[in-house]
């Protein structure tokens, strides 16, 4: 069964424009829930624009699913995760000049940090996944790092104009996801997916869960989060 995990970073950042305590992204998660959500995703920043360290330490004591923390491999951010112990831990490269996450971790070009992270996580019983362009080479480098899963970045797929690019972009995702099967690793997906564009995805073979959150929040502001939620769950169901 496809889950979706839905990312509540920009209730946060809403939150964080006036350093203030409305929205709350914990009620956000509760409401997600409520929507069907599978995971909630929150992603703890070295810059902390968003989500905040009570958010996460709140959040693990209150989420009733799967609780997916992206993280960099950076030394304070993954002792954090070490001791809240998040259901799952996925590492994503981090830039503060950024916007948002843009491409996905470099396994291979940084692969003895990537492993020492892997396996201080792994040593504190937290499944680890592994946000990574839909590359062969990478791909191989996360297996040789025996993590649980790897997540897709479709974020050249999302943005690409629809017709031959986007099938193209495609293509590259469906091939990275019959490697990472034919590997033996759970294969996740997400960046830049919404209502329109998540179908094509979701119908990728033996794809376990797709994280979303922009589009999420977006419709949530018009429509309330439980709807929302409910709307992207009815989208990926194939």
């Amino acid at each position: 069964m496809l889950e979706l995990g839905v990312n509540i970073d920009h209730v946060a950042t809403l939150r964080q424009a006036r350093r203030g305590h409305e929205p709350d992204p914990v009620w956000a998660a509760a409401l997600a829930e409520l929507g069907g959500a599978d995971c909630i995703t929150v992603h703890l920043r070295e810059d902390r624009r968003h989500i905040q360290d009570r958010d996460l330490e709140i959040l693990r004591r209150t989420v009733a699913v799967k609780l997916n923390m992206e993280l960099a491999c950076a030394r304070e951010i993954v002792d954090i995760a070490c001791r809240v112990k998040p259901d799952q831990a996925t590492l994503v490269p981090e830039r503060r000049e950024e916007i948002t996450t843009e491409g996905g971790l470099d396994v291979a070009g940084n692969y003895a940090t990537v492993a020492r992270v892997v396996d201080q996580l792994q040593t504190h019983d937290i499944e680890v996944s592994l946000f990574i362009d839909p590359d062969a080479h990478q791909i191989e480098a996360s297996h040789k790092l025996g993590v649980a899963a790897i997540e897709l970045h479709t974020g050249s797929y999302a943005h690409a104009k629809c017709g031959p690019q986007r099938d193209e972009e495609l293509i590259k995702l469906t091939n990275a996801g019959k490697l990472c099967r034919r590997l033996g690793m759970k294969l996740h997906a997400g960046h830049g997916l919404n209502y329109h564009n998540v179908q094509a995805v979701a119908a990728i073979p033996d794809m376990r869960e797709l994280n979303i959150g922009h589009s999420i929040m977006s419709r949530a502001i018009m429509v309330g989060m439980e709807r929302a939620v409910r709307e992207m769950k009815e989208a990926i169901r194939v």
